[in-house]
């Protein structure tokens, strides 16, 4: 498979079996998340993986969807921004950007290993971190269920045409 093959055929997954992710695989997605590259590579992130169905209901307190807790595995990926760069010209924290290439890393990762995966940043991550009794500079960012497909997948019909996205400067 091409990359381009791979991202073509990475959707956002809300319908899962309670087939187990093999350890091999989740093992193999968090490598490659570890591998992501940072600004500076300072790696400012952490990744919980929960597999444990009493602290996925917690976790589904701080995003209600029903089909959110029926995903094997949950990782919550987070940053410490004690450890993220900051530009000097105008202090900006990078924590959110290498989490988000990491986060994708993750989603691609897992699409090649045949498991769905969905984005999940509308969950209250104040709650999240008291639920799952986070230290202050530990924050949650991303929710990522993971686990097999019980949906059928098809492409989001309607992407931008390059026109629409792509400025050429020469």
């Amino acid at each position: 498979m091409t990359f381009l093959e791979l991202v073509k055929s990475r959707i956002s997954i809300r319908q899962y079996t309670s087939k187990k992710v093999e350890d091999e695989k989740l093992a193999y997605i968090l490598e490659c998340a570890r591998l992501a590259p940072s600004a500076v590579n300072y790696q400012p992130w952490q990744f919980l993986v929960v597999k444990n169905d009493d602290v996925k209901k917690l976790i589904q307190q701080c995003y209600q969807a029903e089909w959110f807790a029926d995903a094997p595995v949950i990782i919550v990926a987070c940053t410490d921004t004690t450890q993220s760069w900051k530009r000097s010209f105008d202090n900006k924290d990078h924590a959110d950007i290498d989490i988000a290439i990491a986060v994708e890393h993750i989603c691609l990762a897992a699409a090649e290993q045949d498991l769905g995966t969905c984005w999940v940043c509308n969950f209250d991550a104040e709650k999240c971190s008291e639920l799952l009794n986070l230290p202050a500079n530990i924050h949650p960012v991303v929710l990522i269920p993971v686990g097999y497909t019980q949906q059928t997948i098809s492409r989001c019909p309607h992407r931008k045409s390059n026109d629409e996205i792509i400025k050429i400067i020469e």
